[in-house]
């Protein structure tokens, strides 16, 4: 009899941890619920398809599109073209002022191309605004460039530069156009002047 009772107790012990162990899940179908609960990534939206249509000639490479961002905001007192301007754009762009504060203190601001617009265009409206490219130096791997551009800025075509720095512009090629991803630039002040070899000397 005590021999039957634990032959009894065996197995049934045996048979409940058989059961608790087909009811864990196993390594692979954990991993399997993991990847099934993982979203899947947003669907590529083309920007070609949310931003104005460019001019051609703008976009064609890379030279052209850093001249259009010049170009663009350039001008006497007044409006200047913002389609244009967003055209050159990726909807996710982004401008990036860098500098040095009265405070002594450094800053940065981050802006998406209304911001641009908004902080810039009121200024362009009272006084005129001129940049253009002293060098551009520009590294390029397959369908990304960076363009290390150094600028001087004018009132007026011809007048002394009342600001000369750098615009870091990265840039993405997609299809046959490319697209500015951001421009992050700083200006010269006391104690920082843009070297020789950023120049074109």
């Amino acid at each position: 009899m005590i021999r039957t009772s634990l032959v009894l107790l065996l197995a049934a012990t045996a048979a409940s941890a058989s059961a608790r162990q087909a009811a864990q899940p196993t390594p692979a179908a954990q991993g399997s619920t993991a990847a099934q609960a993982t979203p899947a990534p947003p669907p590529f939206v083309d920007p070609a398809t949310v931003r104005p249509k460019p001019r051609p000639s703008d976009v064609a490479s890379i030279e052209s599109i850093v001249a259009a961002v010049y170009d663009v905001i350039s001008g006497p007192a007044g409006a200047r073209d913002w389609e244009r301007f967003k055209s050159l754009f990726l909807p996710e762009g982004r401008l990036i002022p860098a500098g040095h504060r009265p405070d002594g203190q450094d800053m940065y601001r981050v802006l998406d191309a209304d911001g641009y617009i908004e902080r810039a265009g009121a200024n362009f409206l009272k006084q005129g605004f001129f940049e253009t490219a002293v060098s551009n130096r520009i590294e390029q791997f397959a369908n990304i460039a960076h363009v290390f551009s150094t600028y001087e800025s004018r009132h007026e075509p011809g007048a002394a530069p009342f600001a000369r720095g750098i615009n870091s512009i990265q840039l993405v090629k997609l299809g046959d156009r490319w697209w500015v991803t951001s421009i992050m630039w700083d200006a010269e002040r006391q104690g920082v002047t843009i070297p020789d070899k950023y120049l074109g000397r």
